[in-house]
């Protein structure tokens, strides 16, 4: 009977993988890569017929591509009775998941199915397992594929839902599950709230109290039912396991999930698609930030190198007044400060794309790095915006800057100068600088200039940081606050009290847990594992 049953499916292209109860056939589907991404498509696209578009975060090993595929049967229309599966992700074993797991964010779609239960194709998008062994910096990537992948001509610019992924036995909301959340959610912008659910896998049928409680004690942003409880949806995902045993378990348990996906697929029926513009301004905000604060703090570093040789020639010229005014070959020794490119490890060349360091040569920094992906030219570069760079001291340009897999250093080294080598280092006219007195006011007046600078430089990342609170759904993301210490704690000395308040709001808004979530990604650096944000 189950032959006669999955015969319907007999035109579909396949492959066997395995005989049995049920049959496992893997899709026999087209795989096009696209810049950083990857596409899978099953069956052809009908341009007048509907698409839904899902998109699925979560953590490592919560069994995502087996969800994948569960997708893709109810889609087309498998029973438990036709006594076969369908895989359309590769593999699906969940001790085998992470190991296989790349950086790639794959879209999935499924065409040709839209008369069975469905009246419309599916996009599945799959990301990458947020909180794996391979640290912060992965997780990072994520976000730099997924605003790839929004932006691209050939990608995605509208989601339906955004399902957050995590087991329906997880019990409490620990460290790691408290960053998985945050960094999932910190991807949208706060139109994508109502688009948000949970996915509950593993799950046994039975009311998944803790799991809920884990999320509402994260204070997550997403849909909320008329209880005020997070729209969720259980899902058991046995379908494929083999049924010669224990089949009255498994039925109990595919019951769950074919609640769970008609549950789902009402809610996707009733969801319109939202438009990725804001989420695209928030990735886009949130890798300014990063550029800016860290293009800051080099700036900062320079600063006080240049100070410091500024309050160094200070005291050489008060100390050596008369004899530098009687022997004009008389020299000092300081440290002068100045850069020098050099390489780096982690540019990578690959026929796709380009990870490297986008330079201003007229600045001398560092103005994205590591820098973007798919922009092989800086001109398409994140931070470059109206044909300028946002995160350069000049904002210079694009033609002034190159992307490469050099970087430039802030180094000093001892030389030797005499007065008329300091007189003309820092630019006064030869009238001006008779006398010692008039080049210790010229050093004053630089290091007000260099003061002036570096105000003006914590004001543009104090804007990206309100920017960010105001269009970012997750307001609180840990990924923000990991720079507010630092900018609180230069705005003291510019002695800006209106805003070392308005950062400390934010910063006091980060209850337990998220500190938490805070304090296990700096765990992870100290375990050696890479940070990036």
């Amino acid at each position: 009977m189950a032959l006669s049953k999955s015969s319907g499916f007999d035109h579909i292209s396949k492959r066997l993988i395995r005989s049995g109860s049920p049959t496992v056939y893997q899709l026999n589907t087209k795989k096009e890569n696209i810049g950083t991404l990857t596409r899978i498509t099953f069956g052809k696209k009908d341009p007048n017929k509907e698409n839904k578009t899902i998109l699925l975060v979560g953590e490592t090993k919560t069994g995502k591509s087996t969800l994948i595929n569960t997708f893709v049967n109810y889609a087309m229309g498998v029973e438990w009775e036709d006594d076969v599966w369908f895989n359309i992700v590769e593999k699906v074993d969940e001790e085998s998941e992470s190991e296989t797991e790349t950086s790639d964010v794959i879209v999935y779609e499924i065409f040709g199915f839209e008369d069975k239960p469905l009246p419309y194709s599916l996009t599945i998008i799959d990301t990458p397992g947020y909180g794996n062994t391979r640290g912060t910096e992965q997780d990072h990537i994520i976000s730099q594929r997924l605003l790839d992948l929004f932006r691209s001509e050939d990608g995605v610019h509208e989601i339906n839902v955004v399902g957050l992924v995590l087991k329906a036995t997880e019990n409490r909301l620990n460290d790691q599950l408290r960053y998985i959340f945050d960094s999932a959610v910190s991807l949208f912008g706060k139109d994508m709230e109502n688009k948000i659910v949970a996915i509950l896998t593993h799950s046994t049928g039975v009311s998944p109290e803790n799991a809920l409680t884990a999320l509402k004690a994260a204070n997550i942003r997403c849909a909320k039912d008329a209880d005020k409880q997070p729209v969720h949806f259980l899902f058991n995902n046995c379908q494929q396991e083999d049924r010669t045993e224990g089949k009255e378990v498994l039925i109990q348990r595919n019951k769950i999930t074919k609640t769970g996906w008609s549950k789902f697929s009402e809610f996707l029926d009733q969801t319109e698609p939202q438009k990725l513009e804001t989420t695209v301004t928030v990735l886009n905000e949130r890798i300014r930030l990063k550029a800016c604060i860290q293009n800051l703090q080099e700036r900062v570093e320079l600063i006080e190198k240049q100070q410091k040789e500024i309050q160094q020639t200070e005291e050489m010229l008060k100390k050596h007044e008369q004899k530098m005014r009687s022997n004009e070959n008389f020299t000092v020794e300081v440290d002068e400060v100045y850069k020098e490119k050099q390489p780096f490890k982690g540019g990578m060349w690959l026929v796709v794309f380009y990870e490297g360091a986008v330079c201003c040569t007229k600045c001398e920094e560092n103005c994205h790095y590591p820098g973007c992906t798919m922009a092989w030219y800086p001109r398409d570069c994140e931070v470059m915006r109206r044909g300028r760079c946002t995160s350069c001291r000049g904002k210079c340009p694009v033609s002034d800057h190159v992307k490469e897999e050099k970087i430039y250093m802030t180094k000093t080294r001892k030389v030797q100068q005499t007065l008329q080598e300091v007189k003309e280092k820092y630019d006064r006219s030869k009238a001006d600088c008779e006398k010692t007195t008039s080049l210790l006011e010229d050093l004053e007046r630089k290091k007000q200039e260099l003061q002036r600078d570096k105000d003006q430089w914590l004001e543009e990342s104090f804007k990206h940081v309100v920017n960010l609170e105001q269009i970012a759904l997750n307001v609180d993301s840990l990924s923000t606050h990991i720079y507010l210490d630092f900018l609180i704690k230069k705005m003291k000395e510019r002695g800006d009290t209106e805003k070392v308040q308005k950062l400390e709001q934010m910063k006091a808004r980060l209850d337990k847990g998220a500190r938490a979530g805070l304090q296990y990604m700096f765990g992870r650096v100290r375990a050696g594992v890479t940070f990036n944000y």
